[in-house]
């Protein structure tokens, strides 16, 4: 529900007609990737956005801008495909930090990234305000890495990591896709791994995301089997739930740790445990499509607006009706389910 300091005065809030309020904003600044993960797109890649379609710097600042100021965001998390592949990541980074809420306090900011590259732009992302990263990686076996990216690059990535982390771009959070008969024999290795070097693992269920009719749910490892494997190895001891608010992870101390320090795990069960009745996000395309959820089949079209010459006040006013459409869940489980027609890729995680 809304609550005090959401929004500048006389502006509104993403509130859908459940009660619920979007203040985490998922922007996706470009559909390219430089890994081709093999339950995300095909090894040949996909159709790329051409990129007179692609949102400007200055544009993806407006409509950022438009959310933070005027509809009540508090959060921001850059996504792609590959958000590293934006040349202008760190000015676009240091102008929504530079940006304020109504309450005077600038919006919290992340980055989705495979973190390819990022060992050599961490300090500079950190030094454009970025408030922490979190880092894509299914496997710690370098052959198995390569299988599952058809790129032999888990090298780059462990020092992408390692230097997010020593520019302060903390908490490092590493997300996991375990799939069965591939990596599903990793859990315990990834944990311990992650606790070693004070990083804070979640793993997320599959979902059906890459490529259409590719999605085989018997090859996604459920939450219950998950938390099964690291119960084998660790004491693991639930985090009170009033912690998690909107978070979708659900998490755990791991052998009596801190619950506000790294001993922790969470693990995100987008299908099987859904918390869209929780669900605090809206999400921006690197073309300009407003979507209300993850699987949404509908958006609207912020960028034609933008173009076409709208201030600010009619942008806020376009982005807070389309949020009434928002459905009650995913339905992922429900019959009749349809995914939606753009790959993960495309939407922004």
């Amino acid at each position: 529900m809304r609550s005090a300091g959401d929004a500048a005065p006389g502006a509104g809030v993403l509130e859908d007609r459940f009660g619920r309020v979007a203040r985490d904003l998922r922007v996706s600044l470009t559909d390219r990737c430089n890994l081709r993960c093999t339950y995300c797109m095909p090894a040949e890649g996909l159709p790329w956005l051409p990129t007179a379609e692609v949102l400007t710097d200055d544009e993806v600042v407006r409509l950022v801008t438009v959310a933070v100021e005027r509809l009540g965001v508090r959060e921001v998390r850059f996504t792609g495909g590959e958000p590293l592949l934006r040349r202008g990541l760190e000015s676009i980074v240091a102008a929504t930090t530079a940006l304020r809420r109504a309450d005077g306090t600038p919006p919290e900011t992340s980055l989705t990234t495979n973190a390819l590259g990022l060992h050599r732009r961490a300090r500079g992302l950190a030094d454009a305000g970025l408030g922490r990263v979190n880092v894509s990686l299914d496997s710690l076996q370098r052959d198995r890495y390569a299988r599952i990216t058809r790129r032999d690059r888990l090298p780059d990535v462990l020092a992408g990591l390692a230097a997010a982390r020593d520019a302060g771009l903390t908490p490092v959070k590493v997300n996991t896709v375990l799939v069965r008969g591939v990596n599903d024999d990793e859990a315990v290795p990834l944990l311990r791994w992650a606790l070693a070097e004070g990083y804070r693992l979640r793993f997320i269920e599959q979902m059906p995301l890459g490529p259409h009719d590719a999605w085989d749910p018997s090859s996604m490892v459920r939450a219950d089997e998950i938390l099964g494997a690291l119960r084998a190895a660790f004491d693991l001891t639930p985090v009170d739930s009033a912690r998690r608010g909107a978070d979708p992870a659900q998490t755990w101390a791991v052998d009596g740790g801190d619950p506000d320090g790294g001993a922790v795990v969470g693990v995100i069960a987008s299908v099987t445990r859904p918390f869209c009745g929780d669900c605090d996000r809206v999400r921006l395309t690197a073309d300009g499509q407003m979507r209300d959820c993850l699987f949404a089949r509908h958006e609207t079209d912020l960028r034609g607006m933008l173009r076409a010459g709208a201030d600010d006040a009619e942008l806020a006013a376009a982005w807070a009706a389309a949020m009434l459409r928002k459905g009650p869940g995913h339905g992922i489980s429900e019959a009749g389910f349809r995914q939606p027609e753009r790959p993960m890729s495309a939407i922004g995680g």
